[in-house]
């Protein structure tokens, strides 16, 4: 039996991108999936475990039926708004279903563990960049998810020698270069897509949510990373613990400028060749003007260097997508 590395969450958004990265290389793939936010399309045929990372003997089966390798952890809720109302679904999807995956790994032995986490771990930091020896002070239940996952990897590396490595990324955005696959969500609350959805026509308009923050043009700044940036990134992560001993690390993944909202419309506009219709609304409660990260500590100890960085070049990558998908993948 051949070893595989698990992706759980690998038909959705940033799991497919990384699965496709991985067989690329050349690497045994398994997706663990239950598809209710994923696209089974989205797997390129890549093999499916189909089934809940809830269901505790599910996942203990699917462990105990295959040599892994190492595991990549993608399957979370991750909508902050969504997780105000209903953070029971939060608690339970992002952690017990953590704890479900961790449990078998100590079951099987399994040592090697990239945790998809995210910079909602910080909260509202007082200085920007964020970098990672920053307090982490979630202000929302996702954000208190994903730290508990974190607080759980240097607790199973204690007790069971489970190396680990958490990335903490922004804002991923753009799609496969080569139009293979791409970012298509139900609802979609994303910006750039929703931004090419206006500029196509497929919306009447987009909102802006405040133009009176304390930026340049007024606008909130965020920070976007390359879907195939963070791919990479993760591949990496494996990497370093097939080299060498990590114990349990965690690295940002930003570009440490940030992008205005009227600069992603900017960017759409150029790439569609005409203006994108677009309203200015009242500011969302508890958005801060900035949010963006520093990556150095994972380019200097990891060696990463996106390839996608400007975000002329990461909108022309999600254009090429929905161009050709303007549907999103085929529905199962």
């Amino acid at each position: 039996m051949e070893s595989v590395i698990l992706v759980t969450g690998g038909a959705g958004y940033i799991g497919s991108h990384t699965v496709l990265a991985l067989r690329e290389r050349g690497r045994n793939v398994l997706v663990l999936d239950d598809l209710s936010e994923g696209h089974e399309a989205a797997l390129l045929g890549a093999p499916l475990a189909r089934g809940s990372m809830l269901d505790r003997e599910f996942v203990m089966r699917t462990f105990e039926q295959n040599d892994i390798h190492a595991v990549f952890h993608f399957a979370a809720r991750c909508y902050v708004g969504e997780s105000v109302t209903d953070p029971g679904q939060y608690y339970g999807h992002n952690v017990i279903g953590t704890l479900n995956l961790l449990d078998a790994m100590a079951a099987t032995g399994v040592k090697k563990f990239v945790l998809s986490s995210t910079c909602a771990t910080y909260g509202e930091p007082d200085r920007l960049p964020i970098v990672e020896d920053m307090p982490q002070h979630p202000i929302n239940p996702y954000g208190v998810t994903k730290l508990v996952d974190e607080w759980m990897l240097k607790d199973f590396h204690r007790a069971h020698g489970i190396e680990s490595v958490a990335l903490r990324y922004f804002n991923a955005a753009g799609a496969d270069p080569e139009g293979r696959l791409g970012e298509d969500h139900d609802p979609e609350t994303h910006l750039i897509p929703l931004v090419i959805a206006a500029a196509m026509g497929r919306r009447a308009s987009i909102s802006v949510f405040g133009d009176d923050y304390d930026t340049p043009d007024g606008t909130c700044i965020r920070d976007y990373i390359h879907i195939v940036d963070l791919a990479e990134a993760h591949i990496l992560a494996l990497e370093a613990m097939e080299r060498e001993s990590v114990g349990v690390r965690a690295y940002n993944l930003g570009n440490a400028t940030g992008t205005s909202v009227l600069e992603v419309i900017e960017a759409v506009r150029e790439i569609a060749g005409h203006p994108v219709p677009y309203e200015i609304a009242d500011r969302r409660p508890g958005d801060p003007p900035r949010l963006v990260g520093s990556s150095e500590k994972i380019a200097r100890e990891l060696g990463w260097k996106p390839r996608f960085g400007d975000i002329k070049t990461i909108v022309e990558t999600a254009w090429k997508w929905h161009e050709s998908h303007p549907d999103g993948y085929p529905k199962d």
